[in-house]
């Protein structure tokens, strides 16, 4: 693959993570920010040292240009990186088209970078978590999320170095099965982190951090149908329909 393409499939890449970072968007207005709301009235009604705080910035103005920043800055940058990962990954990890590639690069992705290390630290709203514990907090996710990706490029290179001696199911099965087995053992290890205060609505709590995987969800999702189809129509253009007309003879 040379520069040009690469190029070009970044600059789709970046296109397609801004479209998906839409989708992701109206998912997180919709869904997440009542959900915010709701926490935020709950960490008021119990607030007393800091009722004359000034606010910096309105929340009004954080769930709407805030949140569209965030999200589409967010959307565009994962999108650059992801594309180049698919320039790296297509034609290394099986025998997929650009479509099918895609796909599978945006479902590990979501898989190792945010559900397994969602499962061991999931996403707390605001009122949830101890001021003084956030820089441990930080730490221990960004640790779960690069050793997820660490073990989930491992299990591709193991099960692709066993396939010949054990066959393409057998040795993803292998490779799968050690990921789990490794990530178990991290889960258990790690620390624990559970700041939620006891009177906090557990509905609350799961509403808010079902809306946070379902924003992940279609972040991911929506990039690997739109920049599937991108890097399908680049990599494989179709040929130019030729005109049927009748052709007229010289004489």
């Amino acid at each position: 693959m040379n520069s040009a393409t690469v190029r070009n499939l970044l600059v789709r890449g970046m296109l397609a993570g801004l479209g998906a970072g839409v989708l992701a968007l109206v998912v997180a207005y919709f869904l997440g920010e009542p959900s915010v709301d709701s926490a935020i009235g709950f960490e008021e009604a119990h607030a007393h040292a800091h009722e004359h705080e000034v606010e910096l910035v309105s929340r009004s103005l954080q769930s709407t240009a805030g949140l569209a920043t965030g999200v589409l800055i967010y959307g565009v940058s994962f999108g650059g990186i992801a594309a180049l990962a698919f320039c790296f990954a297509l034609g290394r990890v099986g025998r997929f088209s650009p479509r099918a590639t895609a796909l599978l690069l945006s479902g590990t992705a979501l898989l190792a970078v945010y559900v397994v290390p969602f499962l061991k630290y999931p996403a707390n709203p605001p009122s949830v978590g101890d001021p003084d514990t956030i820089g441990k907090r930080t730490t221990l996710y960004f640790l779960m999320m690069v050793l997820s990706v660490l073990l989930a490029v491992a299990a591709v290179i193991a099960g692709k170095r066993l396939a010949p001696r054990l066959g393409t199911w057998y040795a993803t099965v292998v490779a799968v099965l050690g990921f789990i087995a490794v990530i178990g053992l991290a889960y258990a290890f790690l620390p624990v982190v559970n700041e939620v205060p006891a009177d906090f609505p557990a509905t609350l709590l799961w509403r808010f951090r079902l809306s946070a995987l379902a924003m992940q969800a279609t972040l991911w999702a929506g990039f690997g149908l739109v920049f599937g189809e991108l890097a399908e129509r680049l990599l494989h253009p179709k040929p130019a329909r030729v005109s049927t007309g009748s052709a007229v003879t010289a004489p």
